[in-house]
């Protein structure tokens, strides 16, 4: 068996600690141990192999087969049935990569089944996995088969349901989005309206039909008609369609890669091959595809398409990759630095112990990252956030702030104004003898974290014991061609979201084109990009992921507008004339 693709492995983790009393000079506890073990991820097992595994010996009952649909592309309209029943999976049929990303909602160590081999006909491809599907379930006890799609529309489920039938076993189906309702409604075109309400689908996959007797005046979705779309559309111009019948075709449907081309009966084919569409369409004909330009909501949307890359550290791109994605983005992460403990602990270890001792008066967490090295501290010497009872804490950002309330504690002060060093230096009040018992801030930060805050509380009379907590290490070069992607500008954004990420991608991968559109999180990462020449088109109103998503979200709204106005065509960053360059 070959490992499949998008899976994941589980692991489970247990320890032991030691807490010790929080009034003690000196913060001792025995350092937790974690074992973890591997479970097996899921196997994608070659249809051949699998239909070889059953022995007449075998003494197994009959399992039970849930036939799935999964939606046209878009991963998100899954069903939440769907979901429940990937969870219980013992084996899952899939049909080829495009199911993978469904993979990560089963357990692990369950069985995939690849089904993608069949060859032939229709009827002879059908027939393959309806007895894959079935000698899968003699096998295992519940199985899940995906199918784009709808199981029961315009697709084999039915057929494959049928031969489980003749073979004794049962079956549940779970409906999914059909392609025939999801992907003109992705387009922005309607099927039924008022004065149109009859619609009629035809698959011209392998079947010769009849035009003669649909009505002019109705809907008609086409699906596999590209490769005849020139004798269908003469076809239904002779039963009697005007050939100023309006017509869109869309590629790519409710995915980020989606495309849709609209014209005429007489010009739906000279259209397509003039846009370079490639890829099996569905065809919608009739008046209702006049709404599109009205309705029109997914490719409209202020970053489709755009490929965007996002270096972070790996487990921190996820709200942002997803935010992007919202906007109708394709973001790209690439990994820039990785976030690693001080070579040096002694010095959070003496920070940690001074804590406890009642040294300081305020701590100042000014990053996600420093609240998460002092955590793992307090874990490792048994304390909890009982340690900081007297203290006062300070936050700079949401994320930052949400991260200390986790521990039970709100903080004490965050920027009114700018969510920066900066800013929390706006609002620290400065040191007083006589209000303030102790005059030390204990401030975990990075190792290349900037002196603005250390400087500002130290001309506030405060003294700051500045400690390192964390390293940022720069990561491995990206693969060659997205190096290469990065500086001719094949990228259309590259969202920063430190000043770290700044140096490191420049570092790695060099300088992103003139034409790539740049954001930040922040002044300080603002700063940097221009120190390293890169102008700055958008800034975060305050420094979380999804406020910079938003950030580039409004300039990519204003930019589409802008080419609206003018009556130009709608174009990406990365899709600029031969030449041009953006001044830096």
């Amino acid at each position: 068996m070959t490992p499949a693709r998008g899976t994941t492995q589980a692991s489970t983790s247990t320890g032991t600690s030691t807490t010790t009393s929080s009034t003690r000079a000196k913060a001792t506890a025995d350092v937790s141990s974690a074992k973890t073990a591997a479970t097996p991820a899921p196997q994608k097992v070659p249809a051949k192999i699998a239909a070889g595994t059953t022995t007449a010996k075998q003494a197994k009952p009959l399992g039970h087969v849930t036939f799935v649909g999964v939606g046209p592309g878009d991963p998100s309209l899954l069903t939440i049935a769907g979901r429940e029943v990937l969870a219980g999976a013992d084996a899952v049929v899939v049909e080829g990569p495009q199911h993978d990303a469904f993979l990560g909602y089963c357990k692990p160590g369950v069985e995939v089944i690849d089904g993608s081999g069949a060859e032939g006909s229709r009827a002879l491809r059908v027939a393959a996995r309806a007895r894959l599907v079935v000698k899968t379930a003699k096998t295992s006890a519940n199985v899940v088969r995906l199918l784009t799609g709808d199981p029961f529309t315009f697709s084999s489920g039915a057929e494959e349901a049928v031969a489980c039938r003749k073979a004794g076993i049962n079956f549940n189906v779970i409906p999914g989005v059909s392609e025939v309702s999801a992907v003109p409604a992705y387009a922005g075109i309607p099927l039924t309206m008022k004065g149109d309400r009859e619609v009629t689908v035809l698959d011209l996959a392998e079947a010769k039909l009849d035009f003669g007797r649909l009505h002019p005046k109705q809907t008609l979705v086409l699906l596999n008609a590209v490769d005849v779309l020139k004798e269908t559309a003469a076809a239904l111009v002779e039963a009697g369609f005007d050939a100023g019948t309006p017509v869109a075709a869309t590629v790519g449907g409710t995915t980020t890669a989606q495309a849709s081309v609209v014209g005429t009966l007489g010009t739906i084919v000279a259209d397509l091959r003039a846009a370079k569409l490639v890829g099996e369409a569905v065809i919608v004909v009739g008046s209702v595809v006049d709404q599109r330009e009205a309705l029109s909501w997914f490719e409209t949307k202020p970053l489709f398409g755009w490929r965007i890359l996002v270096p972070r550290t790996k487990d921190q791109a996820g709200p942002l990759m997803d935010r992007l994605r919202r906007y109708g983005a394709m973001p790209e992460e690439v990994p820039t630095i990785s976030v690693e403990p001080p070579r040096n602990p002694q010095q959070m270890d003496k920070a940690i112990r001074g804590l406890v001792e009642g040294r300081y008066e305020w701590v100042a967490f000014t990053s996600v990252n420093a609240v998460k090295a002092v955590r793992e501290k307090f874990d490792e010497y048994g304390l909890d956030a009982r340690a900081f009872s007297g203290l006062k804490i300070a936050a700079v950002g949401e994320k930052t702030a949400e991260s200390i309330a986790a521990w039970g504690i709100r903080p004490d002060l965050l920027p009114s104004g700018e969510q920066s060093a900066a800013g929390l230096v706006e609002d620290w009040p400065p040191f007083d003898e006589v209000l303030d018992p102790i005059n030390r801030v204990f401030l975990p930060r990075a190792d290349i974290a900037t002196e603005t805050l250390v400087a500002g509380l130290t001309d506030l009379g405060w003294e700051v014991d500045d400690v390192t907590a964390y390293r940022t290490v720069r990561a491995a070069p990206p693969p060659a061609p997205t190096r290469e992607a990065i500086k001719s500008g094949k990228f259309d954004a590259v969202v920063f979201t430190s000043s770290s990420t700044v140096r490191n991608l420049v570092g790695i991968a060099g300088k992103p084109h003139a034409s790539t559109v740049i954001a930040v999180i922040g002044p300080a990462t603002l700063k940097t990009a221009e120190e390293h020449g890169l102008r700055v088109d958008a800034m975060a109103e305050a420094p979380s992921a999804e406020e910079l998503a938003d950030a580039l979200a409004r300039f990519g709204a204003d930019r589409r507008d802008t080419m609206v106005e003018a009556g130009e065509p709608v174009t990406r960053p990365s899709e600029r004339r031969s030449g041009s360059r953006r001044k830096s």
